[in-house]
């Protein structure tokens, strides 16, 4: 009921309509905006695809950049009374991150549904910036857990932009967006741990760059930090550019959200059939099986990888006495790498052909079978030295990741085409925390086991080592036998795929 002036932006401009009057755009909505780009284009959107890639890969770098200098920074904290206990101390740092996630992730996807992506992309990858750079700061064990726990608790991207990423493109680049976002945390989690492994205690690595006295070598864990930061500060500028797929209006909702669902091509939309309360749209997602069966596949998975990287990284650097690798933090950094370089090669040029001509599960159980094969072959490393176990720790690495990359795909293709549009954010929320709880948990249970097998490294039955990389592997034979009737349930459209 505005008077009609020039140009006036507000809620109640009229939409435009569309085929028989059907009210499905509006000017003003930045949704509509970017469902009508989609429409009159098929093609991939290749620089939304760029800044998401930026957006997610930087957001996710600390997660676990961590990894390859946590043994020595908890020796350094000088918490640890033994050598064993180190692992001990190392997982519930570890698990900080997770557990803030676990608190949050519900409350960002809500925040994402009524404010936007953008918004949390944002403010997650400011996090980011200020965070990780006091953990690199940290002074004591307890510095580092609330900076660690603080940065999960603020950083909520991680379920909001692979909603983002099903809505910036049409149906048949969803696999590739979805596969994007998920390779560049697979390269995150590989870059990030680089990173640490490389750049950290440079005043001792690099005595001719870093002397003692300069803040790295007083903080020689902070240059990893601040390489990091400063790559996210650069992710924060690429976010200016990133197009908000919210959609903004309250008038024929339903409608617009309906005509969308048809040019992207989601194909449950039970629960658009009415204007809901957001709490019952919530709480219907509970109720829906075909998600919560794929988020329950995704937390059991995500707890597997979560605490293979826990372990491979103790267990990589520690003495050969406890039957470990000694390697150097560079060493693992060099390691993680490579298979980082590998999976981004995978996905790209791979995993596509694989979801097009076999669909998201049919690579599913094939990928969980043979990572149970290889992880059984890791305690015999122990017995290779030199150049044959860096060639074959590499190759071993590589297959792991790519095994859990195809996984990790499935599991978002298929909780993503389980829900309409809108629920996306809260989908991914739920499935964030849910996903949060158990990663919160795999860091300090593996860190625990990892102790424990270090002090019965002769074993009852099996020597330690090989106890505790037989425990990772009953975690993929439960989500294995999880992705099995009556328990999971197929959604119509990707069955049909």
């Amino acid at each position: 009921m505005a008077p009609g002036g020039g140009g006036g932006g507000g809620s109640g401009e009229a939409p435009l309509l569309v085929g028989d009057g059907k009210k499905a755009w509006h000017e003003s909505c930045p949704g509509c905006r970017q469902a009508r780009r989609m429409q009159a284009s098929d093609r991939i959107p290749y620089k939304d695809f760029l800044y998401i890639w930026i957006a997610s890969l930087c957001a996710s770098m600390p997660i676990q950049s961590l990894f390859p200098y946590l043994y020595f920074m908890i020796r350094d904290l000088k918490v640890a009374k033994e050598e064993q206990d180190i692992g001990f101390y190392a997982g519930f740092v570890g698990a900080a991150y997770f557990l803030g996630r676990t608190i949050s992730a519900v409350p960002w996807g809500m925040f994402a549904d009524k404010y936007g992506r953008k918004p949390c992309i944002v403010i997650s990858i400011l996090s980011v910036i200020v965070f990780n750079t006091l953990f690199g700061l940290s002074t004591t064990y307890w510095m580092a857990i609330v900076t660690r726990g603080l940065l999960g608790l603020l950083c909520g991207i991680l379920g909001p932009i692979k909603a983002y990423a099903s809505e910036v493109c049409r149906k048949e680049h969803q696999a590739l967006g979805i596969s994007l976002v998920t390779s560049s945390r697979a390269i995150a989690l590989v870059i990030g741990p680089a990173i640490g492994g490389f750049l950290e205690q440079p005043a001792t690595k690099y005595p001719n760059l870093f002397s003692e006295e300069s803040i790295f070598g007083r903080f020689p864990y902070f240059l990893p930090c601040f390489v990091i930061s400063i790559l996210a500060a650069g992710a924060c500028i690429a976010c200016i550019w990133l197009p908000e797929t919210l959609h903004m209006h309250h008038e024929d909702k339903v409608e617009a959200i309906d005509e969308l669902e048809a040019q992207v091509g989601d194909s449950n939309t039970q629960g658009g059939k009415s204007k809901g309360s957001r709490g019952e749209s919530t709480k219907n997602l509970l109720k829906n099986w075909q998600l919560m069966s794929a988020v329950i596949l995704y937390c059991i998975f995500s707890l597997h990888d979560t605490a293979y990287l826990e372990i491979f990284s103790l267990w990589a650097v520690s003495s050969r006495k406890f039957r470990g690798l000694s390697l150097t933090s560079q060493d693992v950094g060099t390691v993680l790498a490579f298979s980082g370089f590998g999976v981004l090669v995978y996905q790209l040029a791979i995993y596509p052909f694989l979801a097009k001509y076999f669909g998201p599960i049919k690579p599913f159980r094939p990928a969980a079978i043979l990572s149970m094969l290889l992880l059984a072959t890791y305690p015999f490393m122990a017995n290779l030295q030199g150049t044959e176990l860096k060639i074959l720790i590499n190759i071993a690495s590589l297959l792991k990741n790519m095994f859990a990359a195809t996984i990790t795909i499935a599991c978002n293709i298929l909780q993503n085409t389980a829900v309409t549009q809108e629920q996306r954010g809260v989908a991914n929320g739920i499935s964030v925390t849910l996903m949060s709880m158990f990663k919160s948990a795999a860091p300090a249970a593996a860190g625990i086991l990892f102790s424990w097998a270090q002090k019965h490294i002769s074993g009852l039955f099996l020597p330690g080592d090989q106890i505790l990389f037989l425990m990772l592997n009953m975690v993929s034979v439960i989500g294995l036998v999880l992705t099995f009737k009556p328990f999971f349930s197929l959604p119509n459209a990707t069955r049909r795929s």
